[in-house]
């Protein structure tokens, strides 16, 4: 659905989400070793991520990238925003360029429903909410983060 810079900075963003601290970084090689992806292309991702404000990035020893703010207030519409766009959200659904209300493909409003649906979730949903699911257990995404017991 997104382009695969936008899904590694969700990824990379929720990484740093489950090892959020006020004070501590986490350096670029520890996250595209997790991630499993190429460090050169997470740098240029995790930069832009600063340029607009949602991370904070530190030189030298302890140097690295943590959260500009709290998990609880960033909601992935801004990491998506930042790094795709919103296009997405208006796009027509079998790529027609004049597709709209005026002039609809086929599918037009049923796509228009269901774009609006996905665009609502992550316009709701927090940073804070998925560290929250992959802690209880409820995620397959462990990102080196073990569940806490219950």
């Amino acid at each position: 659905m997104f382009s695969t810079s936008c899904d590694y900075g969700l990824q990379a963003m929720l990484f740093l989400a489950l090892h959020y601290s006020d004070e501590e970084n986490i350096d670029l090689t520890s996250i595209s070793k997790e991630l499993d992806i190429p460090k050169h292309f997470l740098s240029k991702i995790l930069q832009m991520l600063v340029k607009h404000k949602l991370l904070i990035s530190m030189k030298g020893p302890t140097g690295g990238f943590r959260l500009n703010r709290p998990p609880s207030d960033i909601r992935l519409i801004e990491i998506i925003d930042t790094i795709d766009g919103l296009d997405i959200f208006n796009e027509c659904g079998i790529g027609f360029k004049k597709c709209n209300d005026e002039n609809p493909c086929p599918i037009h409003y049923e796509y228009k429903e269901v774009r609006n649906k996905i665009r609502n979730l992550f316009e709701n949903k927090t940073l804070k909410e998925l560290t929250e699911d992959v802690e209880s257990g409820e995620s397959i995404v462990a990102l080196g983060h073990k569940p806490s017991p219950s």
